[in-house]
């Protein structure tokens, strides 16, 4: 099942977007070079290793540019691949695929990178509950896709913007004058306002998770760069009263030591700020 920000209106305004920015008034090089009418095909070319992704939106780029193009997709969203593997052909003109080709391998290629991390690093903790979730820390204007990553690679998406969650950080919640105020004027305001969002609080020490219980009417708890023992300590705390989320400069080498705290949620900055691309081509043949 797709994530609910995954409508196609959204889908479609980022590709027009897309080719407003790459495009413009017009693909010179190809109109210039390509005689008119000329019709080719190309294959996409896998030329690395991991968990594909973007594959879907491919095929969304390539016909909205050129309904007539066909394109055959050969692997699916979320397929492991391997080295010369195809991922789809496209046929028809061969300007309209050269002038696409370049959206399409710029969010696949990315997008496959995110996918497959988020997937490594997922099978990691399947021994524990914890679920390992993305952040806001995406690149600007390309959010829609890099989540859709995440979910590809089975990871869970965080709120998707500032406006369908709150999230009391620490600065929110020092500048509100301490836990208590952010968090009834918070919720005054979400009453006064007819909205219905969830609530999550972040906390640095035990003494912050113990004011979050007291005033409670939240639903997550954030346990922000805490060490093991404290984390454990706060996870015992809090029980089943609420939701926790790990926080805070989590890596590779410490996420399963992290899960095994028995928090809920881990989310990982590095899914989307600093990911590795995976070699994808297109080939004409």
């Amino acid at each position: 099942m797709k994530p609910a920000y995954l409508t196609e209106s959204a889908v479609q305004a980022f590709i027009n977007s897309a080719f407003k920015e790459d495009i413009g008034p017009g693909d010179y090089s190809s109109l210039a070079s390509i005689p008119q009418g000329k019709q080719g095909k190309a294959q996409l070319l896998i030329k690395g290793e991991g968990i594909i992704a973007g594959i879907e939106l491919a095929e969304k780029i390539f016909k909205m540019y050129d309904p007539s193009l066909k394109v055959e997709l050969l692997i699916k969203d979320g397929d492991p691949v391997q080295y010369g593997e195809i991922g789809l052909t496209v046929q028809g003109s061969s300007a309209s695929i050269l002038s696409s080709e370049r959206l399409v391998l710029n969010c696949m290629q990315r997008m496959s990178g995110i996918a497959t991390i988020t997937h490594r690093l997922t099978e990691k903790i399947l021994h524990t509950k914890a679920r390992l979730m993305d952040t806001r820390k995406t690149t600007p204007n390309f959010r829609l896709m890099e989540k859709w990553a995440v979910h590809i690679g089975g990871g869970v998406n965080h709120r998707f913007a500032l406006y369908d969650m709150v999230m009391l950080k620490d600065n929110h919640v020092d500048f509100a004058g301490g836990i208590k105020p952010a968090i009834t004027q918070t919720k005054a305001y979400l009453k006064e306002h007819d909205l219905d969002l969830k609530i999550e609080v972040e906390t640095r020490n035990l003494e912050e998770v113990a004011q979050v219980i007291e005033v409670g009417g939240v639903d997550f708890i954030m346990l922000d760069n805490m060490d093991y023992e404290t984390m454990r300590e706060a996870v015992a705390m809090i029980g089943d009263q609420f939701k926790t989320e790990a926080s805070g400069g989590i890596t590779e080498d410490t996420l399963v030591p992290v899960a095994e705290c028995g928090v809920d949620f881990i989310s990982m900055g590095a899914l989307t700020h600093s990911v590795q691309s995976m070699d994808i081509s297109l080939k004409a043949f």
